[in-house]
């Protein structure tokens, strides 16, 4: 399935510039939450093909949405990618636990999330 719409969870303004930037260039349509409650919002009015989640944010942290949503039978074929700064290979283990099938650190490399994205089409 190709992917034309993502969701980017992440607390952080900055990244969501970034990665709502960069993802626009290479043609995607981007919408953003900056925490779990608006995740589920944005996933209520649009069902996006993948999503970007960040792991550490206020309330609750993206391990614990990412099981929430992959648990959903509703969104559960959605593919989440975690884009975090907790570099740990048991972060990265844990996430992948939790249902994301790609787990990337940050500073987001380009190049890296482009391959990844593409892996899941």
């Amino acid at each position: 399935m190709p992917i034309h719409k993502v969701l980017i969870v992440d607390d952080s303004k900055t990244e969501l510039l970034f990665l709502s930037d960069l993802l626009q260039k290479n043609g995607m349509q981007v919408r953003t939450a900056e925490n779990a409650d608006e995740a589920f919002k944005r996933l209520a009015e649009d069902k996006p093909d993948l999503i970007l989640m960040d792991v550490v944010m206020p309330g609750q942290n993206g391990f614990q949405l990412t099981r929430s949503i992959s648990r959903d039978p509703k969104f559960a074929d959605v593919p989440i990618i975690m884009c975090t700064s907790k570099n740990q290979e048991t972060d990265r283990v844990w996430g992948l636990r939790q249902g994301a099938r790609g787990y990337i650190t940050k500073p987001v490399d380009p190049a890296e999330l482009k391959a990844k994205i593409n892996a899941l089409n």
